[in-house]
């Protein structure tokens, strides 16, 4: 059965130190949800967990913090089992951590590589794989599984980030009909850019993408609640209409949308 309330849920999210996870997790406590925030960034979770106890100091509710390693199948299992142990029960997952590098296919090393696959899909996969148990035997539970628009275009300069949301993409999908009559949901997250840490890394070579992060962290939070409420499989967030317009050329004529996004790479790229 999908949720559909967030008063006394328990949700767990992972990178809520900052960003998207950090929003959700603000947009979660406020409906009235328990919350178990996981990152390795532990100064960032205290200050989240300081922001959710300063937006309603009587809450009755818990806020539980563990600093976890995604990539880390052991310390995920971890964090599992000490929330079913705290909370008895877990309602949802909502996997925002992830890392973004830009750079040619040339400069980007093969760790490089292994760290943002390792990070961007293997720890969505540890926390799906993690929490499918309890929810199995609840016969309830959801999933928000954050891919980006990325997952569906093919961007220059972010083949291996865009390698990794297709691969959420994909797994989501496919897990979405193998669990299809058990009563868990799976939503799968597909925001164009936001305004994140992410998008603001000094002499990254994402900077000269040109940048237009039209999406605010607590925007995409707020539509995270809704969809899960909706039990909606897709959420698209694209405001930017370039950005719109190519997602519905990739739909329509795969083949021209990558035409166009290569020639709009080369014209930049080979400018006089």
């Amino acid at each position: 059965m999908s949720l559909k309330s967030f008063e006394d849920a328990v949700t767990l999210i992972t990178g809520a130190a900052s960003g998207i996870g950090r929003a959700t997790a603000q947009a979660c406590y406020a409906r009235g949800s328990h919350v178990i925030l996981a990152d390795l960034n532990e100064a960032g979770l205290q200050q989240t967990l300081q922001l959710l106890q300063q937006s309603n100091p009587s809450s009755g509710r818990q806020i539980l913090t563990s600093c976890t390693d995604v990539a880390d199948e052991t310390q995920v299992q971890q964090l599992m089992q000490k929330t079913l142990q705290d909370c008895g029960h877990l309602d949802l997952v909502v996997t925002c951590a992830g890392i973004g590098r830009g750079g040619t296919i040339d400069s980007f090393t093969g760790s490089e590589m292994r760290n943002i696959l390792d990070i961007n899909f293997m720890g969505t996969y540890h926390c799906v794989r993690a929490a499918l148990p309890a929810m199995r035997q609840q016969k309830s539970g959801h999933f928000v599984l954050l891919s980006s628009v990325a997952g569906k275009l093919g961007a220059p300069l972010l083949s291996a980030y865009c390698a990794t949301k297709w691969a959420v993409r994909g797994f989501s999908i496919a897990l979405r009909a193998e669990l299809y009559g058990t009563g868990i949901g799976i939503t799968t997250v597909y925001p164009a850019w936001v305004d994140t840490p992410m998008i603001h890394q000094e002499a990254d070579p994402m900077q000269s993408l040109n940048i237009e992060a039209l999406l605010t962290p607590a925007q995409v939070a707020d539509s995270i609640v809704k969809a899960v409420l909706d039990d909606r499989a897709d959420l698209t967030l694209a405001p930017n209409k370039d950005i719109a317009r190519t997602l519905e050329l990739m739909k329509e004529a795969p083949e021209q949308a990558e035409q166009a996004m290569g020639a709009a790479y080369y014209r930049r790229t080979h400018q006089p």
